[in-house]
């Protein structure tokens, strides 16, 4: 493990909405919001010192539609408006990770994870890929080579999920992630999934059959033996659990000018991040630098 090449993909929208709802807002001296900065901060540093990366790249999502909202007019319909205080975050976070000579990625019609999980997915034969991510939308690429780093309840906690991990919090594999959000939906992303199939129900159905694929086709024998309201409820509701299991699966072949040895990580002006910290009025990262470069 010491020899091997470790990757750390940043989810930073992600990250940056995480990190804005864990701290109290801060401020600098201008009175511009520093707090999600901050808190990303203390999360990717702990991630860089915890993995010994040495090589990091950070996605972002954009502001434009994805082929999801194609797919489905409701994806994600029901969030509210990015609160002003992340929005004006965006661009410090985006100077922070130029100066540490970050390869920055986003496109247009796609979203962050389906940048994460082409870039995962290539590189994996390469080194150890760890996703550093604010959410657990990427646990479904876990393998023997890919992990995800993830804040626990407070920035503070941190969880490595691993295969065994997935296994031991939602009861099913990590390559069946999406078979088990296709029956459970997902409320932030307005994923319908199967009404009335909860997280228990949906990690049974899928450790018994495998694939959503499996169960209905064992459904439409009418020989699976299943409750009623839940055999009703697959029935009724078949259509929307193949859109939501489309809707969940990451793209993984997305076109972008992807280079490994451009993201070796350690090769930053000192001087001018201290000049940017000072301005942000994080002092404290300061003394932190020199504990992040391998």
């Amino acid at each position: 493990m010491e020899n091997t090449k470790r990757l750390l993909i940043i989810d930073s929208s992600s990250l940056l909405y995480r990190a804005f709802h864990a701290l109290p807002p801060l401020t600098n001296k201008q009175g511009q919001p520093t707090g999600a900065v901050y808190g990303f901060l203390l999360i990717l540093f702990r991630a860089i010192k915890d993995i010994k990366a040495n090589y990091v790249v950070a996605c972002f999502d954009t502001p434009k539609p994805t082929f999801r909202h194609q797919q489905f007019d409701e994806y994600k319909a029901h969030r509210p408006e990015t609160p002003s205080g992340i929005i004006a975050q965006f661009p410090v976070i985006k100077e922070v990770l130029k100066s540490f000579n970050i390869p920055l990625f986003a496109k247009e019609g796609f979203e962050a994870d389906d940048l994460i999980a082409t870039i995962a997915k290539k590189h994996e034969g390469k080194c150890q890929v760890y996703i550093v991510s604010g959410d657990l939308d990427n646990l479904q690429l876990i393998d023997e080579n890919i992990k995800v780093y993830t804040p626990g309840k407070s920035i503070k906690e941190t969880i490595l999920y691993d295969r065994e991990k997935v296994i031991e919090r939602f009861g099913v594999t990590p390559d069946q992630m999406n078979d088990f959000k296709a029956l459970t939906g997902d409320n932030s992303d307005n994923i319908p999934g199967v009404p009335g199939i909860g997280k228990t129900t949906a990690a049974d159905l899928i450790g018994r059959f495998g694939t959503i694929k499996n169960l209905y086709d064992e459904l439409s024998t009418d020989t699976a033996i299943l409750k009623p309201k839940v055999k009703e409820a697959l029935k009724q509701n078949k259509e929307k659990a193949f859109l939501s299991f489309q809707l969940v699966q990451t793209k993984k072949d997305v076109d972008i000018d992807f280079n490994l040895e451009d993201c070796k990580f350690g090769d930053f002006d000192r001087q001018n991040v201290e000049i940017i910290f000072k301005e942000l009025g994080f002092f404290t990262l300061i003394d932190r630098l020199s504990t992040i470069v391998f």
